[in-house]
């Protein structure tokens, strides 16, 4: 009998695939009433840095790297967040420009005003005042924010927040050339893909065009 025989290869363990127990795929954007459910939420409980977390999230629909990586000085240069604020993406290298509402910019400033930072340091910090926010960090409050408003936080994540105001504004104009200017995307087959664009969605904005 070979003495190799009935000796059984030992390899190395095998690793747990990322997603096990996960919901996998395009996260859903959240509604209107949703987004102001969070915010009434976040306003009530007198979490300042959540609400202009949370905002700035919704406005300047950037990936969670780039609402981590924020500094001060992309927002707020002058000590009080602008109107227009322009942001270079990890992703692309290429940089986006995004609007913030007059909300956005209170929440800011009302966060700023509660910590005091300089231009050059990060908008959002972690637990402490000076750590800096990692995108684990960013995802875990997205699932506390829609668990609170009794939705499952295993079917959104960050990306609904960017996807959020960039589905509204598509529904609302059909201007699919604008979105994909305000997501950073290069090409537009990747708006298409990101908004989940279907040809009756395409159908139904091509009948309200009358010639």
């Amino acid at each position: 009998m070979n003495e190799t025989q009935g000796i059984r290869s030992v390899g190395p363990p095998r690793r747990q695939p990322w997603n096990k127990g996960k919901l996998i795929g395009a996260k859903p954007p959240l509604r209107v009433s949703q987004v102001w459910s969070i915010r009434t939420k976040l306003q009530l409980e007198g979490r300042t840095r959540d609400l202009a977390l949370f905002n700035f999230a919704i406005d300047s629909k950037l990936r969670g790297c780039d609402v981590v990586a924020v500094r001060v000085d992309d927002v707020a240069p002058n000590g009080y967040a602008l109107d227009r604020a322009t942001v270079r993406q990890k992703k692309t290298g290429r940089p986006v420009r995004f609007e913030l509402t007059e909300q956005t910019r209170q929440a800011i400033d009302d966060y700023l005003r509660m910590t005091p930072r300089t231009p050059a340091e990060l908008l959002f910090t972690g637990r402490n005042d000076d750590a800096h926010l990692t995108i684990r960090q960013y995802a875990r409050l997205v699932g506390q924010w829609i668990a609170s408003i009794g939705l499952d936080p295993l079917k959104f994540g960050t990306h609904s927040l960017r996807r959020t105001k960039a589905t509204l504004i598509y529904r609302r104009t059909g201007n699919l050339r604008a979105v994909q200017l305000l997501l950073g995307h290069t090409k537009i087959e990747s708006t298409v893909r990101y908004l989940g664009i279907e040809i009756d969605d395409a159908i139904e904005i091509a009948e309200k065009i009358e010639i």
